[in-house]
């Protein structure tokens, strides 16, 4: 009841519906509704160059949504089901279109006909590719082909080559295209992915590519990949935070349960660095750049907002001030 009242000032009209003690979930879900009716406003306004970066801003959400669609076609759900658990930022008008496909083969002609997403599909992904084993590899390619996709518009526009949008989205996706590199390897250890065939999620882009992406496609361990990152100031200094200095605790750890001695997980110095990077975007004037560190800035005040509450729910108050802070 208190953090629905202190929330009240900034998320008031939404949290209206909600009972007295909403649950965490219920509360995460309507401070996304405030961001995703905001960010359909301004888009709504938006005309030219702006409206075309802000559906470029939203083809993230719809390879997750898609990539959700897939899965649930794969195990034969009810895909209708499914829609209620698609991000609304990466909702788009023929979505439901999706949920007619009764099989993969199906579902793979409708993504290439019906979706923005077409492009990252064609000459990099077949309907055969579409299998559990590889849902993960689908997901990251799909990701690749957009990231390298928006990192180009945003240099080669006519309206952005060599503006300030062009210079602090190209930080964004560079440092976006490490992270995953990062994230990709440290996840493939102790899977069946190939070391060739993780070479290729990789963006080519980036503070680490190519010699440092090369490094990575070739580590066997986490020191392999400490290796890698070295010639990266920030990056090295995530993980000495970390702690992450040995080897990992099991298959496919990602690290990002390991705490250093600040009790900081890697996945929590990549959103730090987020932060930080969104934060100094509203220093420049005259940048679209700013849409897009708005959008990320409020979703870690969502993912603040429910850390808080869910402390408060497992009475764990003591917690409660280890969140990322956004300003």
């Amino acid at each position: 009841m208190d953090l629905k009242l202190q929330l009240g000032p900034s998320y008031g009209d939404f949290l209206a519906s909600l009972p007295p003690n909403p649950s965490t979930s219920a509360l995460a879900a309507k401070a996304t509704d405030k961001l995703v009716s905001e960010f359909r406003y301004v888009r709504a306004n938006a005309v030219g160059s702006l409206a075309q970066f802000m559906d470029y801003l939203t083809y993230g959400y719809m390879i997750d949504n898609v990539a959700l669609l897939i899965t649930g076609t794969l195990h034969e759900r009810d895909t209708r089901e499914l829609l209620e658990r698609c991000h609304p930022l990466g909702w788009f008008e023929t979505m439901p279109v999706l949920c007619v496909a009764t099989n993969i083969e199906e579902l793979y002609n409708s993504v290439l006909i019906e979706t923005p997403l077409a492009p990252y599909f064609k000459n990099s992904l077949s309907h055969t590719d579409l299998d559990e084993l590889n849902i993960e590899i689908v997901r990251n390619t799909l990701y690749k082909n957009y990231l390298e996709d928006f990192h180009n518009f945003v240099n080669t526009h006519p309206d952005m080559a060599g503006t300030p949008t062009a210079e602090v989205m190209s930080e964004i996706l560079e440092f976006e295209a490490d992270r995953r590199a990062i994230n990709i390897t440290l996840n493939s250890f102790g899977t069946e992915l190939t070391k060739e065939d993780r070479k290729k999620l990789y963006p080519t882009f980036g503070r680490l590519y190519p010699e440092g992406t090369l490094m990575l496609s070739r580590a066997d361990d986490l020191d392999g990949v400490r290796l890698a990152v070295d010639g990266v100031s920030d990056y090295k200094s995530f993980f000495d935070t970390a702690g992450l200095s040995g080897g990992l605790s099991g298959p496919g750890n990602m690290g990002g349960g390991q705490g250093g001695s600040e009790g900081k997980s890697l996945e929590d110095m990549f959103y730090q660095k987020e932060m930080e990077i969104s934060k100094s975007a509203f220093t420049r004037q005259f940048t679209f750049a700013i849409v897009y560190a708005w959008v990320k800035l409020r979703e870690q005040e969502i993912r603040n907002i429910t850390w808080i509450a869910e402390c408060i729910a497992q009475n764990q108050k003591e917690r409660i001030g280890n969140y990322i802070s956004v300003f």
